[in-house]
């Protein structure tokens, strides 16, 4: 296999959307973004180009490895390869040289997620020495109108009542410091922050979550990303209607210095 693995800088930005959008061809969960959605994920995650990588094969691209990075920890958002090129070592090929970006730059965790029904990917990622974490899972609930006991608050002042607890990257409080639509809500029981998009979208909560969620879902249809499978909310969302669309591991490699 003669691969030449290369800095994200070395396309451009529409040239990474496609790329992205060939390399998620057919995956288990469909992907598609465009070269506006691919700059949102970028900042919203703290995605390295210099360290993230793209894969060629006679001086075509046939694979991408977004890294994201926050001090010692750091994520691997999202690992992909175009279809012609698949089953060839060109996953774990991405995956040891992000690894190599990672060490060069003192990161002593690896965070990732990969999707229950994903099995080859499952398998790389213990090869390479990734740990389960936790499972999680995506959430939808349809919107309802109706009165409900919450209110609006300063983000500062709902963060407040939220403890220090480990989130998934993309829910974490270096993603939410990307954001300028985060808000803040809190009820007798609990508070909790979150957005509204094209969904209302539950980003951090803490205490006692029907009422929280009753007053998110005045909002718009909820969307809620990667929330542990055995959080509490979980069986709440379950007698509101709620459905899980996805469900995944959370693993990270310890690389240790």
């Amino acid at each position: 296999m003669d691969l030449d693995i290369r800095s994200a800088l070395s396309l451009s930005p529409t040239g990474r959307a496609e790329l992205f959008n060939a390399a998620y061809e057919g995956y288990v969960v469909p992907f598609h973004l465009d070269e506006q959605q691919m700059a949102f994920m970028d900042n919203a995650f703290d995605l390295d180009l210099d360290a993230s990588r793209i894969a060629y094969r006679d001086g075509e691209p046939v694979g991408l490895g977004n890294l994201g990075l926050r001090g010692e920890d750091a994520w691997i958002g999202g690992v992909g390869v175009v279809s012609a090129a698949r089953r060839s070592g060109v996953g774990e090929a991405l995956m040891r040289a992000l690894h190599e970006q990672a060490r060069e730059r003192d990161v002593r965790r690896v965070w990732l997620e990969v999707i229950v029904e994903n099995t080859g990917a499952l398998a790389l990622y213990e090869k390479l020495g990734y740990e389960p974490v936790q499972d999680v899972e995506v959430w939808t609930l349809p919107g309802a109108e109706g009165e409900h006991e919450g209110r609006e608050v300063p983000v500062a002042e709902a963060k407040a009542r939220l403890p220090e607890r480990h989130e998934p990257w993309q829910r974490a409080d270096g993603t939410l410091a990307n954001h300028d639509d985060v808000r803040g809500l809190v009820t007798d029981t609990g508070a909790m922050l979150f957005s509204v998009r094209s969904s209302a979208q539950l980003q951090q909560y803490a205490g006692e979550p029907e009422s929280l969620l009753r007053a998110l879902r005045t909002f718009g249809d909820v969307y809620i990303l990667n929330l542990p499978a055995d959080d509490p909310a979980a069986p709440v969302l379950r007698e509101l209607g709620g459905s899980v669309v996805v469900r995944q591991h959370e693993m990270v490699l310890d690389l240790g210095h």
